[in-house]
């Protein structure tokens, strides 16, 4: 079953309550998604602890072919 982009959102923003968060539908299928999460609590932080963090959010949905989520494209960062 795929996932709503605000559905990601909201998984995301539960832990990261304070981020500058973006979702886009790639394929317009509720399958492929790109996510831009922005958040200070990333500062100092390097790019695998930022992405584990936000995949961790996620509760399992992109876990094993039946996950709810196919695949994240994901984009994190601390704000400039």
């Amino acid at each position: 079953m795929a996932m709503e982009a605000r559905d990601i959102e909201a998984l995301i923003r539960a832990e990261f309550p304070d981020a500058k968060i973006t979702i886009t539908d790639l394929a317009g299928d509720g399958n492929h998604y790109a996510a831009e999460v922005i958040d200070e609590s990333f500062r100092g932080q390097n790019r695998v602890q930022q992405q584990r963090a936000v995949y961790a959010a996620l509760k399992g949905k992109m876990d094993g072919s039946q996950g709810e989520l196919h695949a994240l494209a994901l984009t994190t960062r601390a704000p400039e």
